[in-house]
């Protein structure tokens, strides 16, 4: 399961493709940001959490659950390719998905099982998907994407974010 073509993504997803090193393939890559996700983020002082390292920027619990939302959005957009469905996919509005929810509220724990367990079955789902599967594509909104683009696209997301954690909140 080599790294998507350029033709299989929107050029706005490049970051998360580049992002992932040329040598892994898809699991590795989906096994391998969920690791890093359970080492950074599991073993935060309480406070980190709600930290906003700028006004209007979103908070630790609030990236999470960006990451849990944007997996489910990209799962089930591979779901459907892979299934050869032809209805019209749109997109989604990430930061409505942020803003019209009291993410704050949540009890961390429960938002990071969640985010781990996700993976997990987005792994399950992708371990079962051969190279003709992950050939298929579909289109959201005009943009064409290949089940395997979405794959790798969830865990360069993930790096992505990690990434601004680190850079930005710690």
């Amino acid at each position: 399961m080599n790294k998507p073509q350029k033709f299989e993504y929107p050029v706005f997803y490049t970051p998360y493709i580049e992002i992932l090193d040329g040598v892994s393939g898809l699991l590795e890559h989906l096994e391998n940001s969920l690791e890093l996700f359970e080492q950074l983020l599991y073993e935060l002082k309480e406070e980190k959490y709600e930290y906003r390292y700028e006004e209007g920027k979103w908070t630790i619990k609030e990236i999470v659950q960006h990451l849990i939302d944007a997996e489910r959005v990209f799962v089930y957009r591979s779901l459907r390719f892979s299934r050869r469905d032809e209805t019209s996919v749109m997109g989604f509005e990430e930061n409505s998905y942020v803003s019209n929810y009291d993410i704050n509220k949540r009890d961390i724990n429960n938002l990071l099982d969640e985010f781990c367990l996700l993976r997990r079955s987005t792994i399950l789902m992708f371990q079962d998907f051969d190279e003709d599967t992950l050939d298929l594509t579909g289109s959201v909104e005009g943009n064409t994407f290949s089940v395997r683009a979405l794959g790798f696209i969830c865990s360069g997301h993930v790096l992505h974010h990690l990434k601004v954690i680190e850079e930005r909140y710690l």
